[in-house]
C-alpha cells in the first residue's frame, strides 16, 4: 500500500479506513512471522509450539438451543429385578360409597438383617454299632450360609471395601463375626472358584481361533512374581506364577493337565523337530503311552536310560558344567531331559539350532570356566609383582 501524500488533508472516515488497513497488515505480518519461526525451529530440530486442543468448557459456555415444545419422554416402566408382594390398604370410606378397585404404588426396599438357623440333625444307631448323623442342606460349608458368603466376596472384591470395614458393617446388622473369620472366607475354600476359572481358560483354548498373551509383575505371597494373562474377544484368564519363562507359559496352556501322552501326533513333532530316530524308536518300544504326571514321566525316562543321553544335548545341563558343578542323575537332570522331550507342545525346545545330535554325538567343546587361569593383565600384573617385591598392584592390609 502505497502511503499517502498528506495525512493532514485527509477526512475522519479515510483516517479510519487507512488505519483498519494497516491494521490488517500487521496480523498478517505477524501470521508470516510466526510461520517462519516454527520452520526455523523445525530445521534446527528444535520443539515447536505444542498442539494444544480447545478446551470443552468453552462449548459449555455457549447458550443451549431451545427444545421443541412437546411431550417430555419418561423413563419408562420401573420392573424389579425380586418379586413384587402385594399389600391391600383399607381406606376408611363413608356408608354407601362404591369400590372403584386399587390404585398401585410400588416401594423398593433393601433389608439388611441377620438370620441364624439351628438345625437338629438327627442320629441314629444302626444294629451292628454304627451312628448315623443327617446331612446339612447343600451349599452349607462351615457355621456361615452361602448367601453369606456371597456378599462378603462381592463386598471385598467388587466394591472393594476393606477388611475392617466390612466386619463393622456385619456387625452392626448383627452378626457374630470376627475379622480371622471372614479373612477365612476370602483365602480358603475357594476351589470352586479356581475350577471355574481353568475350566474358563480350557473352553476358550479349545474354541477360539486366535489368543492375545501378556504378562506383567505382580506381588504373591509378599514375593515379586509374575501376572500372565491369556484371551481374546471371548474371554480373559489370569495365572500368577514366579516365573514367566517358555516352559511356565506352555504350562499355563495346559490348563490344569498334568499327564503326558505318547501318541503319534507326539511322534510325528519329534521327527518334525529333528529328534533321533533311536530315541523316539526307544519311546515307541517303551510299553506305556500315557503317564500321569511329571514325575511318572521322568521315572519313564530314567528306566529306558534316555536321561543321560539327552542331558549332553540340554543347555541347562552344560552350564551346570560351566560352573564346575557336579552333576548327578536325579530329579533336577530328569525334569531338565524331560522339559528337552516335551511331548506336550515343547518338543525340541531346547536345541540351539537346526536338528539336535544323535545320541552317540560327544559333548561339544567347552571354553574354560571364568576364573580359571590367568589373562594377559593378570599375568602382566604378576610379573610386576614379582619384579618389585610384590607390591604392584595389591593393597597393604590394614594395621
Amino acid at each position: 500500500m502505497n502511503p499517502p501524500a498528506a495525512l493532514d488533508g485527509l477526512t475522519s472516515a479515510q483516517l479510519k479506513e487507512l488505519v483498519v488497513e494497516l491494521l490488517d497488515e500487521v496480523a498478517a505480518l505477524k501470521q508470516t512471522v510466526g510461520s517462519l519461526r516454527e520452520e526455523v525451529a523445525r530445521l534446527k530440530g528444535l520443539k515447536g509450539r505444542p498442539d494444544i486442543k480447545p478446551s470443552g468448557m468453552d462449548a459449555a459456555t455457549e447458550p443451549t438451543q431451545p427444545r421443541e415444545q412437546g411431550k417430555r419422554p419418561g423413563r419408562g416402566k420401573v420392573r424389579p429385578c425380586v418379586s413384587v408382594e402385594d399389600r391391600i390398604i383399607k381406606a376408611a370410606v363413608p356408608a354407601g360409597s362404591r369400590f372403584k378397585g386399587y390404585e398401585t404404588y410400588q416401594v423398593q426396599e433393601l433389608v439388611l438383617s441377620a438370620h441364624a438357623v439351628r438345625y437338629l440333625r438327627e442320629r441314629w444307631v444302626t444294629p451292628d454299632g454304627r451312628t448315623i448323623v443327617a446331612p446339612l442342606p447343600e451349599g452349607i460349608r462351615g457355621h456361615f450360609g452361602p448367601d453369606l458368603r456371597r456378599f462378603v466376596l462381592m463386598q471385598y472384591h467388587q466394591a472393594q471395601s476393606t477388611l475392617p470395614r466390612l466386619t463393622a458393617l456385619l456387625q452392626s446388622v448383627g452378626l457374630s463375626i470376627s475379622k480371622r473369620e471372614i479373612q477365612r472366607m476370602l483365602t480358603e475354600q475357594q476351589d470352586d472358584f479356581l475350577d471355574e476359572a481353568r475350566d474358563v481358560l480350557r473352553a476358550g483354548l479349545k474354541t477360539s481361533p486366535w489368543v492375545s498373551v501378556d504378562d506383567t509383575g505382580a506381588r504373591h505371597k509378599a514375593k515379586n512374581n509374575f501376572c500372565t494373562q491369556i484371551g481374546n474377544d471371548r474371554f480373559t484368564w489370569f495365572g500368577t506364577r514366579a516365573s514367566k519363562s517358555r516352559l511356565n507359559f506352555l504350562d499355563l496352556l495346559r490348563a490344569g493337565h498334568t499327564d503326558f501322552v505318547l501318541n503319534e501326533a507326539a511322534f510325528s513333532y519329534m521327527r518334525a523337530r529333528g529328534l533321533s530316530a533311536a530315541l523316539i524308536a526307544s519311546l515307541a518300544e517303551g510299553g506305556e503311552t500315557r503317564f500321569v504326571d511329571q514325575k511318572t514321566w521322568q521315572a519313564h525316562l530314567g528306566r529306558l536310560g534316555i536321561v543321560r543321553r539327552i542331558l549332553r544335548l540340554c543347555p541347562e545341563h552344560r552350564r551346570s558344567r560351566r560352573r564346575r558343578l557336579q552333576p548327578s542323575v536325579g530329579m533336577g537332570d530328569q525334569s531338565a531331559a524331560a522339559r528337552y522331550l516335551g511331548l506336550r507342545g515343547s518338543a525340541g525346545a531346547w536345541c540351539r539350532s537346526g536338528s539336535p545330535p544323535g545320541p552317540d554325538a560327544r559333548s561339544p567343546a567347552l571354553p574354560r570356566p571364568p576364573g580359571r587361569g590367568r589373562s594377559g593383565g593378570a599375568r602382566e600384573r604378576a610379573r610386576s609383582s614379582a619384579r618389585t617385591g610384590g607390591t604392584s598392584g595389591t593393597r597393604r592390609p590394614r594395621s
